[in-house]
């Protein structure tokens, strides 16, 4: 992407006069106001482990469903869209660094909940191959695979990057590659 339409992509994904993202952060977020609480505290609300991880995974599928409404996936120019999505799911992804497979195993109502996210992700990235900012013939379970594993290892193994500069870096190599022009 052009240094313009990264300008462009930044400033399209905020509140207006500031650089706040408009999801609100989780309780759990560093920086949060929320009181800091023990492990315990959070252990004693909840009848067993299962149901603990139950409302964990819930968390995370809500603020995943706030970051694709925000990204705006179906309305906003599809590298706008790209950027907001990557820059807000980062986040997400620290805040909730949960393996969700077993739990949706065993939880068809969250499954079916993460299947239509997944959906929406999806007809975003035929909406991007349909515009040209994909090549043809990709098939869309790799492109798919490819962005996931992009924003899992900027959130996981690069957690020092900011989100903002994280989101430029995958979109880019999203978008381009990594290889020469």
């Amino acid at each position: 992407m052009r240094r313009a339409d990264l300008q462009q992509v930044r400033a399209a994904g905020r509140h207006p006069g500031t650089t706040e993202p408009r999801c609100r952060p989780s309780p759990t977020r560093p920086g949060s106001t929320a009181p800091p609480h023990h492990r315990t505290t959070a252990h004693r609300r909840f009848a067993t482990r299962e149901a603990l991880l139950g409302a964990v995974f819930q968390a995370k599928l809500d603020a995943s469903e706030c970051v694709l409404d925000e990204a705006r996936l179906a309305e906003a120019p599809v590298a706008v869209a790209l950027h907001r999505y990557v820059e807000r799911i980062i986040p997400v992804s620290r805040d909730w660094p949960v393996d969700t497979r077993r739990m949706m195993r065993e939880n068809p109502d969250a499954n079916s909940r993460r299947q239509e996210l997944s959906a929406r992700l999806d007809a975003f990235l035929r909406r991007a191959v349909d515009e040209g900012f994909l090549r043809p013939g990709v098939p869309l379970h790799w492109a798919r695979a490819v962005l996931d594993q992009l924003v899992d290892s900027v959130a996981h193994q690069f957690p020092e990057v900011e989100p903002l500069q994280a989101a430029d870096l995958v979109v880019d190599t999203f978008l381009t590659g990594v290889g020469a022009p």
